[in-house]
């Protein structure tokens, strides 16, 4: 029986994430059949409902408004208008949806009467509903709990040492402020990090390891590939290979095994035999839609093709320790 610890040292991270590729994937593997279905992935939806113009320097998003990207400013969307989408996501096979807002931290405003109402109405629907809105007081986060949110995405990004190296205009300690915050309102913790910019392999080993010794480990980890954009900083970084993203998925796996671990960003360029390495390492959710937020993402069709090749079905919804199991055949459209 695998333990649960919260007490890993970097160098026990390390020896597993540099041990030899086909036998961390099949460790990997081992670990999440004794805790998960393997063949159930959870779908998700990630939908931008505030776009653009944000005042943070992060090098990878296109959102920030000192960049020059394609990346038109919007203003937050009507609550109308994401209960809608929320419904079409929920009609094509998503269990899981996710709001998210170009903004550095929430503030107490119209706005964000909107988002509250925005939660109220997705957590009506059955899915598990999820908001990446940025650094959050404690207040704020008892009232997202209260209107019904599941979960909260604050991403760590990558480890403390290269931080500043990515971001300049919020520290690492506020980001774990915001997850402390969520945590401690009894809301589901989405946290993980990008891989692909500049970083060195003990940078993403102090990452997991940071996310591995906090009290609880998050119940949601995605992991993803920089997906470049021209007009920001890290617009030219190189391609991250599928065994870069297989060696994080696996260690992730391994050494928080009940958490849902997310293949992320940088899907789109992957072809089905390379998500397939994923899954078989671990990961146990994927985000669907042409988008996440504003990167590219697979189509629909893509995903549902895939599905059906690998033989997977989507995971049903789990709030409050229950949910409607969904059968694969039972949704025409489903991904």
């Amino acid at each position: 029986m695998t333990e649960i610890r919260n007490n890993w040292t970097k160098e026990e991270i390390s020896e597993i994430y540099n041990s030899p590729i086909l036998d961390l994937m099949y460790r990997g593997a081992t670990v999440h059949r004794e805790f998960h279905d393997s063949q159930e992935v959870q779908v998700c939806t990630l939908l931008s409902i505030k776009t653009g113009g944000c005042p943070e320097d992060c090098s990878y998003c296109p959102q920030a408004a000192r960049y020059h990207t394609d990346v038109k400013v919007e203003k937050l969307m009507d609550v109308d208008e994401v209960l809608k989408s929320a419904l079409e996501a929920k009609e094509s096979g998503s269990t899981r949806f996710c709001m998210g807002a170009a903004w550095r931290e929430v503030r107490d405003n119209k706005d964000f009467d909107k988002v509250i109402d925005m939660v109220k109405g997705v957590s009506t629907m059955g899915m598990e509903v999820c908001c990446t809105l940025g650094m959050l007081t404690p207040t704020q986060a008892e009232k997202l709990k209260d209107a019904g949110l599941y979960a909260y995405n604050h991403n760590l990004d990558t480890s403390e040492e290269h931080y500043d190296k990515v971001i300049t205009t919020r520290t690492y300690d506020d980001r774990l402020e915001t997850l402390d915050n969520v945590r401690k309102a009894n809301i589901s913790v989405c946290s993980g990090g990008i891989i692909g910019m500049g970083e060195s392999h003990g940078d993403r080993i102090g990452m997991l390891h940071t996310l591995v010794n906090m009290e609880a480990h998050p119940e949601s980890v995605p992991v993803n590939a920089l997906v470049p954009v021209e007009g920001t900083p890290l617009a030219d970084q190189p391609r991250v290979s599928v065994w870069e993203m297989v060696r994080m998925i696996a260690t992730a796996r391994i050494i928080m095994p009940k958490a849902m671990v997310r293949l992320s960003a940088g899907r789109v360029r992957m072809n089905t035999e390379e998500q397939a390495l994923c899954f078989l390492a671990g990961a146990n959710s994927i985000f669907a839609g042409d988008k996440l937020l504003t990167t590219p993402n697979p189509e629909v069709n893509a995903d549902k093709e895939m599905f059906q090749i690998l033989n997977l079905k989507p995971r049903a919804s789990f709030k409050n320790g229950d949910g409607v199991k969904v059968k694969f055949e039972q949704i025409p459209s489903a991904i």
